[in-house]
């Protein structure tokens, strides 16, 4: 057995882990706009992107190393370096370089960046915002600080998980997002460092089977960014592994980030959970969860705080899933609004799921009836804020 306890440090909570963010002149009143993460020793990296086919520089620079370690990731905000083609990672060269020809104990730099598309990055700001890092500092707030683009409040976690043996290591991350946001990843990036002793293969696999329940299962908006990154970085200076407790301490990590840029989507007021049981499989599970946390019109209700069921039954239809109305419930928490074929919906059900509706944190569940396949998403409202932060975004 193990145990998981939180504890403070983020990025810099697991050991030769160091991190900070400066501020280069890209955001305005010299705010933070550019991070660092690093560690003493090389580690090994697991990744997962952007399904968008028109995926950023950064990673295409990333992908052109093959199998690496790396002990270095610069992170800057504002500018996506997305839509730059070979500029783009010509420039992503030249910044990366610098920094190693500054900080010779730098291996294989990574760069990550989040923003606005179709600009190439201010190479110069961004060259002279790296010489002013100071590997030393374990400042993961600032870090986490300097990635945020429309987030309202940084987001950071960590962790210190101790085996029955008394041996023990520790996992933390930092995170951004809050749009662009769909369950294919979203206009985020999370790093994730653990001085756990996992090879590379165990890394990739605990990886790809979380961030299918965690950030492949969220939705502020639907929309699916370029830049989209999670990376985990292993230095393995706790020489302590065990593949149970690290897959639990990560889902921990993942799924409490994931859940924060929900929380914080742009102009959000409700964190849903829409719980789907009893479908054919838990593919079609999924289909249909995606569908309700994705869906303008459920999006636009959570928004009114009204408990229009009736969206509910008509997402869940249109989404292709094996369903019928004889065998599908649907509750608003615990309130059963709708039972195989019965409307519930009277005069005091509905006032029941309203006051469901008026909570920031609640769960829609509909048990289809027809299987075992279950999944779980989540998402958020979607009101007036969203529109003017958007339309807004490039100025």
């Amino acid at each position: 057995m193990y145990k998981i306890e939180k504890i403070d440090g983020g990025v810099c909570a697991s050991s030769g882990f160091y991190s900070d963010g400066v501020s280069a002149g890209l955001k305005a009143e010299n705010a933070l706009d550019m991070a660092f993460i690093y560690s003493t020793e090389l580690c090994e990296v697991a990744s997962t992107f952007t399904t968008n086919k028109m995926c950023a520089a950064p990673i295409k620079h990333f992908k052109k190393y093959g199998d690496f370690k790396t002990n270095f990731i610069l992170i800057n905000a504002k500018n996506a370096n997305a839509m730059t083609g070979k500029a783009g990672i010509e420039d992503i060269e030249d910044i990366l370089s610098s920094v190693t020809d500054k900080f010779n104990s730098i291996n294989s730099p990574i760069m990550s960046s989040t923003g606005v598309i179709g600009v190439r990055v201010p190479k110069k700001k961004l060259i002279d915002g790296a010489l002013k890092f100071d590997l030393s500092k374990k400042s993961s707030s600032s870090a986490s600080q300097a990635i945020m683009t429309t987030d309202t409040y940084s987001k950071e976690i960590s962790f210190k998980v101790t085996l029955d043996n008394s041996e023990s290591f520790n996992i933390g991350a930092i995170a951004k997002g809050a749009g662009m946001i769909n369950p294919a990843m979203a206009t985020m990036l999370c790093f994730i460092t653990t001085d756990s002793n996992i090879t590379k293969s165990q890394m990739q696999e605990s990886l790809d089977k979380t961030v299918k329940t965690t950030f492949n299962a969220i939705s502020v908006d639907g929309d699916t960014s370029t830049n989209d990154t999670v990376l985990l970085l292993a230095n393995a200076k706790s020489k302590v592994y065990d593949k149970q407790a690290f897959d639990a301490a990560l889902k921990e990590v993942m799924h409490f980030l994931a859940l924060e840029m929900v929380r914080d989507g742009e102009g959000a007021t409700k964190l849903v959970t829409y719980k789907i049981s009893g479908a054919l499989n838990d593919k079609e599970a999924e289909i249909a969860a995606k569908a309700l946390s994705d869906s303008l019109l459920m999006k636009t209700a959570l928004f009114g705080e009204d408990p229009n069921w009736g969206r509910v039954a008509s997402t869940i239809g249109a989404s292709g899933v094996d369903s019928n109305e004889e065998t599908l419930t649907i509750k608003f928490n615990d309130i059963l609004v709708y039972d195989r074929g019965v409307i519930l919906f009277d005069e005091e059900v509905e006032k029941k799921a309203s006051e469901v509706m008026k909570l920031s944190k609640f769960s829609i569940s509909c048990e289809l009836g027809i299987g075992e396949g279950s999944f779980e998403a989540y998402g958020c409202d979607l009101g007036y804020e969203y529109v003017k932060i958007n339309a807004d975004y490039r100025t």
